[in-house]
């Protein structure tokens, strides 16, 4: 599947995240993540997201993600909805 869209779920609050996706020209899928917690759990936060992108058989997409503190069931729920709206 491609994304054909700019779109967004989430919020910056605490416990949340906010991830933001648009489609790659280049077609493949890059991740720009920042977050209050990068050194404890950067490297779980992005295999979370890029799971999801691949679980959903996703290819072309660019993701921006801000995160504050946001649980990884919250992380996926919230690439699903931003992946859903983007299509």
């Amino acid at each position: 599947m491609k994304i054909t869209k700019v779109a967004k779920a989430g919020t910056l609050e605490s416990n949340d995240i906010l991830i933001m996706v648009k489609p790659n020209e280049l077609g493949k899928t890059e991740l720009e993540l920042e977050s209050i917690v990068m050194q404890q759990f950067g490297e779980v936060i992005e295999q979370v997201i890029l799971h999801k992108v691949q679980e959903m058989g996703i290819e072309g997409i660019s993701i921006k993600a801000q995160d504050k503190g946001a649980l990884d069931y919250t992380i996926a729920a919230r690439v699903e909805t931003a992946i859903s709206r983007a299509i």
